[in-house]
């Protein structure tokens, strides 16, 4: 899927639119996925989620694919016709999705819509909610379970194998949580401290005792002010800023320059709101908050 904005070594922590009205007309389905469960996902991880839980019970589309933006994101006439044909539509919520509501009235889609947020208790920032909450791995096993709980219940035959790839899945998260806990747990909390473009790892930060600065906020729609920029360079002068990063999603040269004025590393690339690309270093939900969790933890040590 084509960005919707501007500008992937081992084992990892081992044991470690408005939109006019279409026309749809449901395309035949091959044989091989007549019988698969349809699912669309609102952004990659989510349909990375989906596929660990679903298994060969699904076929999952991601509307915004790896390396893309889900906060800039602009649906297209081929994104509705997807929508028309799901079974089941799964969504992050908490505002996350801003363009779904239009989409799904453009679709004409009447399905059920599953959110898979639901039951976390949102971390509110300014007077409204982050939408990263997959950032705590704790978090992300209540995804995994919401969305086991809406397969199986779209697929009552298959609920069976539905629970048993969920149960594994859970256990795989819950043993990388307490490999990041113990990690970070490792490092002095006064060092713990550093930039991102924008303000999406405040649940990582929350639960892995780590401070965040950003010069964005949670949503990446509008470009940082001059103050926010020069606030943040300042902090890194006075305050033990370890690192700055850049984030897939967003154009990497702001944070080089934070990085370049406050004389501090570019401690590498973090992946926020997407997956990285097949065969690379993030392309699953599991691989990426690995990933994450190693360069953070690297670069703060």
């Amino acid at each position: 899927m084509k960005k919707a904005s501007g500008l992937t070594r081992r084992r990892l922590l081992a044991p470690l639119l408005d939109l006019p009205a279409w026309p749809l007309r449901a395309p035949a389905q091959p044989a091989s996925t007549a019988t698969k469960l349809r699912v669309v996902a609102s952004f990659s991880i989510l349909a990375d989620i989906a596929k660990q839980v679903g298994g060969s019970d699904v076929e999952v589309t991601a509307l915004v694919g790896p390396n893309s933006d889900a906060h800039v994101f602009q649906p297209s006439p081929a994104d509705a016709r997807s929508l028309a044909d799901a079974d089941l539509v799964l969504v992050n919520g908490l505002g996350f999705e801003g363009w779904m509501d239009r989409l799904v009235s453009a679709s004409g889609y009447r399905g059920r819509i599953v959110v898979a947020s639901e039951g976390i208790v949102p971390r509110r920032l300014d007077g409204g909610l982050d939408p990263h909450a997959w950032q705590d791995l704790s978090n992300g096993q209540r995804y995994a379970a919401n969305l086991r709980d809406a397969i199986a219940k779209a697929r009552p035959s298959s609920e069976r194998g539905i629970g048993e790839r969920a149960e594994r899945y859970i256990g795989q998260l819950q043993a990388l949580d307490h490999d990041v806990r113990a990690r970070f747990d490792a490092l002095p909390r006064a060092q713990r401290r550093i930039i991102t473009t924008h303000d999406a790892f405040g649940y990582f930060g929350a639960a892995y005792g780590v401070e965040f600065l950003a010069a964005q906020g949670v949503s990446t729609d509008s470009e940082p002010s001059a103050a926010a920029v020069a606030r943040l360079i300042d902090q890194i002068r006075h305050a033990q800023v370890r690192a700055v990063f850049v984030e897939n999603i967003t154009d990497p040269r702001l944070a080089q320059r934070i990085a370049h004025e406050g004389g501090v590393t570019v401690g590498g690339r973090l992946y926020s709101d997407a997956l990285s690309e097949p065969g690379t270093e993030a392309d699953t939900y599991h691989k990426l908050f690995a990933t994450n969790a190693l360069k953070i933890s690297t670069a703060l040590g």
